[in-house]
């Protein structure tokens, strides 16, 4: 979700990240279906040993202010004064907010810019879109190669639209996690709703979007005055998809009115039956006040988790990926990487030999290989400036080693 804090980026585009090797590959995981049970962040052991520090061996930058080629201005409801330097309205669609990552295994990653500027209110020309990027870790750059615009032409959604033409914009959903199907489509995390969304893989709705029963948050088009019991952009923050294909886990961002404070639903959803299954497991944050990020796959029980803070800069204090583990009747997170405590031995980032990556919003998580993370930022443009005081940030593709294998199912990064 989009929170924002008005501050700004780092505009340097830091030299070279270095490609990392490659891992050898894993037996796939295998073993009983999950149990229903709560993650709690104490540190407990997942059966694969404790995790060190890890380190940064690739840095790439895309500037802030990367536009859309010839694409429609934006951001006229965000009024005229400068915010971290940059005057709105903008000339064109910003290139930003990256919510959600599906790599393509061709050096390519598709990411997902969410719902635009952080609300219903000031996003209604913010058209919703997926990017086809290109990071270069040894130059420090990612070239953005084209991409997409999500819409519903054929009339899925039942409830009035922003635009005539059906074009979606961050008026109409708040896009914050994705997968892809075996078929090529995806399947679109919402947190308006929340709903699940299927789309084509040129970016067409495919039908109805799917509610998730017995949630509303306060954006749902069908409370019609009704309570809801999720808060404001709380949905379907993470969304990992099973390592066969068959299965959709959506993680909410917020705690269901009635839930222990600081707990998160994880559902499962059958892609076959287009059905929830039933199934509920609880992630349970270290502090209520946190949030998680996104969240992938490592095999059939076990999944990547990132929890944050709502700070940046200097007084962030939270950026951590979990290792969760679905089965037994204690379930733990185990901490793989501190993302303000990473080595940085070879002075990638430009920052000394400690690097950390201090952003409000971190909301993208792939697996590499296993050992291999990618991570990006949120950068919530042009609010926040977790990097360079006053500045909006740029968005950020770092790839970080893990002290240990994952001994992740190969399919996840093959």
């Amino acid at each position: 979700m989009k929170l924002r804090t008005a501050t700004a980026i780092s505009a340097a585009v830091l030299a070279l990240g270095l490609a990392t090797p490659a891992a050898a590959d894993p037996a796939p995981t295998t073993g009983p279906g999950p149990d229903t049970t709560t993650a709690r962040g104490d540190g407990g052991s997942t059966g694969h040993g404790e995790f060190g520090r890890a380190t940064l061996t690739g840095f790439a930058v895309l500037p802030a202010q990367t536009f859309v080629p010839k694409s429609e201005p934006s951001g006229a409801q965000l009024g005229t004064a400068p915010v971290n330097g940059v005057t709105p309205p903008f000339t064109g669609q910003p290139v930003q907010g990256f919510s959600g990552i599906v790599r393509r295994h061709d050096g390519t990653f598709d990411v997902l810019s969410d719902n635009g500027y952080g609300g219903k209110n000031n996003s209604a020309d913010f058209l919703l879109r997926l990017h086809r990027i290109r990071p270069d870790f040894r130059a420090g750059t990612i070239a953005v190669l084209g991409g997409f615009n999500l819409g519903d032409p054929d009339g899925h959604v039942t409830w009035p639209l922003t635009r005539t033409d059906r074009t979606l914009t961050g008026a109409d959903f708040d896009v914050e996690s994705i997968v892809r199907a075996a078929d090529g489509t995806y399947w679109i995390g919402d947190e308006f709703g929340p709903f699940l969304l299927h789309f084509s893989s040129s970016g067409r709705l495919l039908e109805t979007p799917i509610p998730l029963p017995g949630v509303m948050a306060p954006e749902n088009p069908h409370l019609n005055g009704g309570r809801p019991n999720l808060g404001r952009s709380k949905g379907f923050e993470g969304m990992a998809r099973s390592v066969d294909g068959r299965t959709l886990y959506p993680l909410l961002e917020g705690t269901v009115e009635g839930d222990p404070a600081g707990t998160l639903r994880m559902m499962e959803f059958d892609l076959r039956k287009r059905a929830y299954t039933g199934k509920r497991w609880t992630y349970q944050l270290d502090d209520p006040s946190h949030a998680i990020g996104d969240m992938t796959a490592v095999d059939r029980h076990r999944f990547l988790i990132i929890e944050r803070d709502n700070l940046q800069g200097d007084a962030a204090k939270v950026k951590k990926v979990y290792l969760v583990d679905t089965r037994g009747a204690a379930l733990r997170k185990t901490l793989v990487a501190d993302l303000l405590d990473l080595a940085d031995p070879r002075g990638l980032g430009g920052f000394g030999e400690t690097f950390r990556f201090p952003f409000q919003t971190i909301e993208d998580v792939v697996i590499l290989d296993d050992r291999t993370l990618g991570i990006l930022d949120d950068n919530n443009f042009p609010f926040s400036s977790g990097r360079t005081a006053g500045e909006p940030d740029d968005n950020e593709f770092i790839t970080v080693r893990l002290s240990h294998r994952l001994q992740a199912d190969s399919r996840v990064y093959r």
